[in-house]
């Protein structure tokens, strides 16, 4: 086993309270608009699709989540008249999920708030090159290893 040097163990732990800080900031500020940050993510993403639709395993891998774990979020979106679900003719265990016009507006209104609090959390705190650096760290990390 490789233990962490102490220069490494710093910067691993500098990347999680600040994975935590922001994260838990941009959740916060979503909660005072009535979304949750999973809420967010599904209408922003079903918004840029066409026809404002997704498969359920196309999202669930997007988000990182398991289907089950998507299609009970769903479940509760449905509820609220932000998504709506239609069969997958593809998939006879599939389905699709629908940006409904309500949540399209929901996505409007919360919108602005939510670039503010990515503007007032991250952006705007951070230098050009800080910006350049973080882009580049972090398409380095999305990458399985």
């Amino acid at each position: 086993m490789r233990w962490l040097d102490a220069d490494e163990e710093r910067a691993w732990r500098a990347l999680r309270r600040m994975m935590i800080a922001i994260q838990s900031r941009t959740a916060h500020d979503l909660a005072a608009i009535g979304l949750s940050e999973a809420d967010y993510e599904v209408l922003s993403t079903l918004s840029e699709r066409p026809g404002r639709t997704s498969t359920l395993r196309e999202q669930a891998a997007k988000m990182g989540w398991s289907r089950s774990r998507l299609s009970r979020h769903a479940t509760r979106m449905e509820t609220r008249g932000l998504v709506r679900r239609e069969p997958d003719p593809d998939d006879g265990r599939g389905c699709y999920l629908v940006l409904t016009e309500h949540g399209m507006e929901t996505l409007e209104d919360a919108a602005p708030a939510h670039l503010e609090s990515v503007r007032r959390h991250v952006i705007d705190r951070l230098s050009p090159a800080d910006l350049s650096a973080l882009e580049s760290i972090a398409r380095k990390l999305e990458e399985p290893a």
